[in-house]
C-alpha cells in the first residue's frame, strides 16, 4: 500500500513518549503485571534502540559495547490519544510483544515487518513493549543448515528474521540492535481511504499512473491528481475505485548523471477531502543485454553505467536517519548514480528512498538474506519472508529510484564455494517465488536472484553480477580489471581506507585510532590494511611495513593515495566504450564505526581519499587514458548528458619537469549519451612510443596528460598515465597557492612547476571540492570550498613535494 502522508494536511502522530525502559534477565517478567517500579527505569528515545538509550544514560559506549541480546528489555509509555485509533509499529527489533493496558495485542518475530493494530483507547492508556532475549532464542536447539558460513555466527541466525549487523566479527562493531528502531504512530480511525495500490509506468512518451483504491464510506467522488492532470476513478466493485491517469509528454525521471530526476506530487480527493500520497517519477527500466552476459540496465531506453557504493546505516547505534540526507548528498556530489543495500545489513527507512528519488540515485535492494542456508521449506519462515517482501514493495510503490530487487547476498556463493552443486545453491525461492512476488506489485523492477549470480558458478566475474575483488582483496595487478571481463560488480574495491588528518584531529598519526576498525574476513590470515599496503608497494615501490615503523604519517599519505589511484584506474577501465562492464559499486559508502574501515566516507561523515577519487572517476563528462600496448594510448571521452558537448581535447607527453616530448590538441563534439575513442597516434598524427612498449631508445617522458576544456578554457576533466614508476621522492617542485580574488565561493588557485602527484588540500574547518589529484607540470587547478563564507585555513601538499604551502587568513 502506498504511504498516506497526510489527510487534509494532517498526518499520523508519533507516539513519542515520554518512554522509559528497563532491562531484566530473560523471562524475569512474564507480562506488564510483573513490572516493578523499583527497577532501573531510564528515559528511552523512540524511535531508537536500547544501546542509544543506555549510551545517553552513561551506561554503554561504542568503544566497549556491552551485550544486550542476553537480556529482556521493557518499554512503557502512556498515550495521550483516545477513541478508535490505528497504532502502527514500523520496526521492532526483534522478538517483540506489545501490550495495551495490560492486554496482549501483538507478537512479532521479525525485525523487518511492519504491523498495524486497531484499538479503542481510553484516556491515558498504557502501551508496553517487551523485547525478549535474542540470545536465549538463538541458543535453542534447531535444525542445522546444509552449510555453515564462517563470516557470521551463530548458525541459528538462519531461523530468525533479524539484521546480521553485530554478528560478523572483524566486519562490523559488536553492537546489539534491540528496540523500536522505527516510528510508532497513532492515527484516528475514520472512514475513507483504506488501501492504495498505485503503479507508475512510462513508455518513452506517455506516463501512466494506475490506481486501485479501497475506500469505505461510499464516497460520491474520487479524483486522482498528478502532474497537473486528474482523472475520476470509478467504483469497479464495492468500495474499490480504479482508473488510470494518462500523462502524455510528462517529464520523466532520470538518474542525475543522465538527466533530471523529475518528481510529481500524487494526491486523491475523496468527496472534497485531500489525501497526500507523496510523489512519483515516471521512468522505464529494462535489461540492455541478457543477464547471463552481465547485468546491464537501461533507463528510459538509454544504457546507464551504474556506479556508486554499498549503503550502510547512517547510525549503527541508534539506527536513526538524521545523517541519511548528508550521505545521499555526498553520494550524489561524487557522481554516484546507484546505491546498493546489502542483505547483510538492514532495510533502510522510507526517507532513504525519498532522498534517492529526489537526488536521482538508483537503488539496488537486497532482501535481508546473507550466506545462510535459509529454511525456505519451513511454513512459518516462508510466510514471514513473503510478508517482508510484500511490505518493502508496497512501501516503495511510488519510488522511481528503486531499480533492482535481489534475493540476498552471497547465499549462492557461500554454498558454491563450499562445493555444493547448483541443485543445492540455486534455490527455488530466488528463481521462482521472488520474481512472482515482484511481478505482482512492481513489475517495472529488475529481479536478480542473488548477489553474486549468473554464471556456471555464481561468482563468475563476467556473468550476471559479481563481487569483484581481483583488484583489491585478491591483490591482482590493475590489469586484472580488464582481464576479468567483469559484467557488473555489485561489490568491489574494498580497502582499509584511512580517514583524513582532520578526522584524526590532534591525536596524530601514531595514535591507535587510525589502526582501529580495520576489516578482516573471519578465518583469513590477512586483513584489508595488508591489501592496501600491497598496492602502496606496487605503485610507489616502497616497503609499507618499514615505512609504517619509520614514518607513520608518510605511510598514511601513501595509503590514501594508493586507494585513490586504484579506484580511479579501475573505473577508467570499466567505463571504456569497449569494456563489457556495466556497473561497479564500491564496498562501502560509509564506515560502520570509528577507525580505518571500508567506507569512502568516515564515521563522522567526512569524505576520505577514495571519495574524492570516485568523484573524479564518475564525472558524467569524462576523459580517461588506457594503455593499449603496441597500439599506444587510447583517449576515451564520455558524455552521459542529454545534450551534445563541444570541447577541446589536449594530449601532452612530458617529463616530470615539464619538458614536452609530444603534444596535440583538437576540437571535438560528443553526442548526447555517447562516447568517443581516439588513439594517441590519431591525436599526434605520427608515431610516438606512448606506452614505452617498443623501446627503440630511452623513454623520454614520465607522464601522459589528457585534458578536456570547455569554450571558456575551464577544465572539465583530465586524466594521467605513467609509463614508468611514479616519482614520489619528495623534492622542490614549485608548488604554489593563492586565493582567487572576487570569487563568489572561496577559491584557491593551485599551481606547480613540475609534476605534482596526489595534491592534497587539507583544512580542519572546511571541505574542498577536490583533493588527492595530480597536477601536470606548469598547470593550475581551481579548488573551491562550497558552503564557506571566507577562505578557511589549511595547507597544500603533494606526495613528491618537499614543500607544504599554507593558505587562509593567517598564511
Amino acid at each position: 500500500m502506498a504511504r498516506i502522508r497526510s489527510i487534509d494536511g494532517v498526518g499520523p502522530q508519533a507516539v513519542d513518549g515520554p518512554w522509559r525502559l528497563a532491562l531484566t534477565p530473560p523471562g524475569a517478567w512474564a507480562g506488564p503485571g510483573d513490572l516493578s517500579e523499583a527497577a532501573d527505569w531510564i528515559p528511552a528515545p523512540v524511535p531508537g534502540t536500547v544501546a542509544a538509550a543506555l549510551r545517553d544514560a552513561g551506561g554503554w559506549s561504542e568503544s566497549a559495547p556491552m551485550p544486550i541480546h542476553d537480556q529482556d528489555v521493557w518499554y512503557r509509555t502512556r498515550l495521550t490519544q483516545s477513541g478508535p485509533v490505528r497504532l502502527r509499529f514500523e520496526g521492532l527489533a526483534t522478538l517483540a510483544e506489545v501490550w495495551l493496558d495490560g492486554m496482549p495485542v501483538l507478537v512479532s518475530r521479525s525485525m523487518f515487518e511492519a504491523y498495524a493494530v486497531e484499538a479503542d483507547l481510553r484516556p491515558g492508556a498504557e502501551l508496553g513493549l517487551c523485547f525478549r532475549s535474542l540470545k536465549a532464542e538463538l541458543d535453542r536447539p534447531g535444525k542445522r543448515g546444509r552449510w555453515r558460513p564462517r563470516m557470521i555466527t551463530p548458525g541459528s541466525l538462519r531461523h530468525v528474521r533479524t539484521s546480521l549487523l553485530g554478528f560478523m566479527p572483524g566486519w562490523c562493531p559488536d553492537i546489539d540492535l534491540v528496540g523500536p528502531y522505527r516510528p510508532i504512530t497513532v492515527e484516528p480511525l475514520r472512514r475513507g481511504l483504506v488501501e492504495a495500490d498505485l503503479r507508475a509506468t512510462y513508455d518513452g512518451d506517455v506516463g501512466r499512473l494506475a490506481a486501485r483504491l479501497r475506500i469505505d464510506g461510499h464516497p460520491a467522488s474520487v479524483t486522482l491528481h498528478c502532474a497537473g492532470r486528474a482523472v475520476t476513478l470509478t467504483e469497479s466493485e464495492t468500495d474499490l475505485f480504479t482508473g488510470t491517469l494518462a500523462l502524455p509528454g510528462v517529464a520523466p525521471w532520470w538518474p542525475h548523471t543522465h538527466g533530471t530526476p523529475h518528481l510529481h506530487p500524487v494526491r486523491v480527493e475523496i468527496d472534497g477531502t485531500t489525501v497526500d500520497l507523496g510523489r512519483t517519477g515516471f521512468r522505464s527500466l529494462s535489461l540492455a543485454r541478457p543477464f547471463a552476459e552481465g547485468l546491464a540496465l537501461a533507463v528510459n531506453g538509454v544504457p546507464v553505467f551504474c556506479r556508486g557504493a554499498n549503503w550502510t546505516p547512517p547510525d549503527l547505534v541508534g539506527l536513526g536517519t538524521e545523517d541519511g540526507a548528508i550521505l545521499v548528498d555526498l553520494a550524489r556530489e561524487a557522481g554516484m548514480n546507484m546505491l546498493r543495500v546489502s542483505g547483510a545489513t538492514l532495510y533502510p527507512s522510507p526517507e532513504f528512498y525519498d532522498l534517492c528519488d529526489t537526488s536521482g540515485i538508483l537503488v539496488w535492494q537486497d532482501l535481508m538474506l546473507a550466506n545462510f542456508d535459509y529454511p525456505h521449506d519451513a511454513a512459518g519462515f516462508a510466510a514471514s519472508l513473503d510478508r517482508e517482501v510484500s511490505g518493502i514493495l508496497e512501501r516503495t510503490q511510488l519510488a522511481p529510484c528503486l531499480a533492482v530487487i535481489c534475493g540476498g547476498s552471497e547465499v549462492w556463493q557461500q554454498a558454491a564455494m563450499l562445493g555444493a552443486p547448483r541443485t543445492v545453491w540455486a534455490d527455488a525461492f530466488c528463481t521462482e517465488t521472488l520474481p512472482g512476488l515482484v511481478a505482482g506489485t512492481r513489475p517495472d523492477l529488475v529481479v536478480v536472484p542473488n548477489s553474486p549470480s549468473g554464471g556456471d558458478l555464481p561468482f563468475s566475474p563476467s556473468a550476471g553480477c559479481t563481487h569483484y575483488y581481483g583488484v583489491g582483496a585478491y591483490r591482482r595487478p590493475l590489469e586484472d580489471a580488464r582481464r576479468a571481463e567483469v559484467g557488473f560488480a555489485s561489490e568491489c574495491l574494498a580497502f582499509a581506507n584511512p580517514p583524513e588528518p582532520a578526522t584524526l584531529g590532534q591525536m596524530g598519526p601514531a595514535d591507535p585510532l587510525w589502526a582501529r576498525g580495520i576489516p578482516r574476513d573471519r578465518g583469513a590470515d590477512w586483513d584489508f590494511e595488508q591489501v592496501r599496503d600491497h598496492y602502496v608497494a606496487l605503485l610507489y615501490g616502497v616497503d609499507p611495513a618499514a615505512l609504517r615503523a619509520a614514518d607513520p604519517e608518510r605511510y598514511l599519505e601513501l595509503g590514501r593515495a594508493a586507494v585513490a589511484e586504484v579506484m580511479e584506474a579501475t573505473f577508467a577501465e570499466w567505463r571504456r566504450a569497449r569494456s563489457p562492464t556495466a556497473g561497479g559499486l564500491v564496498w562501502f559508502l560509509r564506515d560502520l564505526g570509528p577507525g580505518t574501515g571500508w567506507g569512502v566516507i568516515d564515521w563522522t561523515q567526512t569524505p576520505k581519499s577514495g571519495w574524492y577519487a570516485l568523484k573524479r572517476a564518475f564525472r558524467p563528462v569524462q576523459v580517461t587514458l588506457s594503455d593499449e600496448g603496441l597500439s599506444g594510448l587510447h583517449l576515451h571521452v564520455h558524455n552521459e548528458t542529454a545534450r551534445p558537448v563541444d570541447l577541446r581535447l589536449g594530449l601532452i607527453f612530458a617529463d616530470r619537469t615539464g619538458k614536452v616530448a609530444a603534444r596535440a590538441e583538437r576540437g571535438i563534439t560528443v553526442d548526447p549519451r555517447a562516447s568517443l575513442t581516439l588513439s594517441s597516434a590519431e591525436m599526434l598524427g605520427r608515431f610516438f612510443d606512448a606506452t614505452d612498449s617498443y623501446r627503440f631508445g630511452p623513454r623520454i617522458h614520465d607522464l601522459a596528460h589528457a585534458r578536456l576544456t570547455d569554450a571558456d578554457g575551464a577544465v572539465v576533466a583530465e586524466s594521467f598515465h605513467f609509463p614508468g614508476p611514479r616519482p614520489v621522492t619528495p623534492e622542490a617542485i614549485g608548488l604554489r597557492v593563492e586565493p582567487v580574488a572576487g570569487a563568489s565561493v572561496p577559491t584557491l588557485r593551485i599551481g606547480t612547476g613540475h609534476l605534482a602527484l596526489g595534491v592534497s588540500v587539507r583544512s580542519s574547518a572546511a571541505r574542498p571540492c577536490d583533493s588527492g589529484f595530480h597536477l601536470a607540470p606548469g598547470t593550475e587547478r581551481l579548488v573551491r570550498f562550497p558552503g564557506c563564507h571566507r577562505l578557511p585555513q589549511g595547507a597544500i601538499a603533494a606526495l613528491n613535494s618537499s614543500e607544504s604551502v599554507r593558505f587562509g587568513h593567517d598564511a
